[in-house]
């Protein structure tokens, strides 16, 4: 059967300019675009006073645990116009769990990724995406391999380096997984354990994925005093291994960094790229951030695990501790709390009930609504309280810099969607894509239509070499969304975040035609992404 949406104004996805031509689908895929092609659809959709573009890809979504579990995943990403996402990012994920280390990556992934229930226990890459397969997916779900996660796996989350038996453990984990379909690695450099692993360790861990020719998606060292001298890090290190790098969520944090550190980051990039290394970034249109209040502990107070991390903050002499460290510079670690305030860090998700009435308010405010003074013990208490699940949002970026990064060519649209449960996720989980549209298209002229579209479809699309996605193309997947650009739009804010975008007329994935009017249609139209 075919179907034709005729009278459109394309936006293909090239970052060329739109052009009125019909589409015509037959089999899942696109068949022609062309001028005319009515007589041979047996199914016309009028698409007159709209845009056809591709779907949307978001390469950074932490929808590990959302995509095998709940019921009505697909409801919030698809009123954004994604019919691709992928997770496995920052180097977090629900697998590999070996049973000795199982409750703590279950633990320590939970504010990012959300519950993992005991009976998920997935040792092998392929299996987790064997597992995806078994579920009814709405649109197209892919993952990366998260080597932090590995890590653990294999020694826990403590300070030491990989023996060598360790390290050829781990090399031959990431061939099976990229053998298996996984799209890439994915690195989480700020948090533990791979914040302890030195740069020779990273640079041969990595090198196992270079035969296979897929990027590395890192979490960079630091994005505030040392984003400079991480990003120079990362380019060194996947230089070295022979592995394509995606800098993830790229942006400069702290108020004293604003208006330069960015450029001079961006600087080593473009020289990078110009002397032939395969380098792009991503970014997401918030000023604000969001990530767990454990990873807010300088290392020094940290611990070989959350749970003797959390036994040290029981101790008076524990708090005393993190109160002298968390005011100070510690070198080579960003500190966030000196960097812009604690008025600037909002909490966002907990797992008590009793808790809940700080969720949304500011560090400080909450602190003392509990009767806190300094807001250090109030982080002792709380990460104490809630065996360190969680939460935060750090208001930490700069519009201008925001802007600076959307303008790049090589920059990708994510969202860096956070599933933890929560009263006050980040808005991005529910805003991200069409917010590009309505602010940054619409409203203030960052891009163009065609700079957006190219940004969250073929751009992505190439970096993770999902070929037959991310264009309208003779032969691609036909993978469309229809819509009126006027109309696309983002509620959901800091103050009421779970609030779902709204104006798609028709999203439709593989040729199925999965949503009308921000209805869903149908929930069995994906498929997993297998490289």
């Amino acid at each position: 059967m075919r179907t034709l949406i005729k009278n459109g104004l394309v936006y293909d996805g090239s970052g060329g300019t739109p052009f009125r031509k019909d589409v015509l689908i037959k089999d899942g895929f696109i068949e022609a675009v062309t001028e005319s092609a009515e007589a041979a659809a047996a199914e016309v959709i009028d698409a007159s006073g709209l845009v056809v573009t591709p779907g949307f890809i978001d390469t950074h979504r932490h929808c590990d645990i959302d995509a095998l579990y709940n019921p009505e995943f697909g409801r919030l990403e698809m009123a954004q116009g994604l019919t691709t996402v992928i997770g496995g990012n920052c180097g977090l994920a629900p697998i590999p769990a070996p049973k000795q280390y199982r409750r703590d990556i279950y633990d320590f992934i939970e504010p990012c990724l959300g519950i993992a229930p005991e009976e998920m226990a997935i040792e092998r890459f392929g299996d987790y995406l064997e597992e995806l397969g078994k579920r009814e997916l709405p649109l197209h779900v892919g993952s990366l391999l998260a080597t932090g996660t590995l890590k653990a796996a294999i020694k826990g989350y403590g300070k030491g380096p990989f023996t060598r038996q360790e390290m050829d453990q781990a090399k031959a984990y990431i061939r099976e997984g990229l053998e298996a379909g996984a799209a890439g690695l994915s690195m989480g450099i700020m948090y533990q354990p791979e914040c302890y692993s030195a740069r020779a360790e990273m640079q041969e861990l990595i090198s196992a994925a270079a035969p296979f020719g897929r990027p590395l998606s890192c979490h960079i060292r630091g994005e505030g005093d040392n984003l400079v001298s991480s990003v120079k890090e990362i380019i060194e290190v996947t230089k070295e291994a022979g592995v394509p790098l995606n800098i993830s969520h790229f942006k400069a944090t702290g108020v004293k960094n604003w208006g330069k550190e960015i450029y001079q980051a961006i600087e080593l990039i473009d020289a990078a790229r110009a002397a032939g290394q395969d380098v792009t970034v991503d970014f997401y249109p918030y000023c604000g951030g969001s990530t767990t209040l454990i990873s807010l502990l300088p290392p020094s107070v940290m611990e070989d695990s959350v749970e003797l991390t959390l036994k040290k903050l029981k101790t008076e002499s524990g708090k005393e501790e993190l109160r002298r460290e968390i005011y100070r510079e510690h070198t080579g670690w960003d500190n966030m709390v000196t960097a812009i305030g604690w008025e600037r860090i909002l909490l966002s998700s907990v797992t008590k009930e009793a808790n809940r009435r700080f969720t949304g308010k500011n560090f400080r405010e909450a602190a003392s609504q509990a009767g806190y003074e300094e807001p250090a013990d109030f982080c002792s208490e709380l990460l104490v309280e809630e065996q360190g699940k969680v939460g935060i949002i750090v208001l930490s970026m700069s519009q201008e810099d925001v802007d600076t990064v959307a303008r790049l060519p090589y920059s990708m649209v994510i969202s860096d969607s956070l599933y933890g449960v929560s009263d006050c996720p980040h808005p991005r989980l529910y805003g991200s894509f069409p917010k590009i549209i309505r602010e940054y298209v619409r409203e203030r002229g960052v891009l163009t239509m065609e700079e957006a579209v190219k940004k969250m479809t073929l751009l992505p699309a190439k970096r993770l070499s999902l070929d037959g996605r991310g264009m309208i193309k003779e032969g691609y997947h036909a993978d469309l969304n229809v819509f009126d650009p006027a109309k696309v739009r983002d509620y959901a804010v800091y103050e009421n975040p779970k609030q779902l975008c709204s104006g798609f007329q028709m999203i439709m994935v593989d040729g199925t035609v999965a949503v009308s009017n921000d209805r869903i249609l149908k929930r069995n139209c994906g498929s997993v992404i297998n490289l």
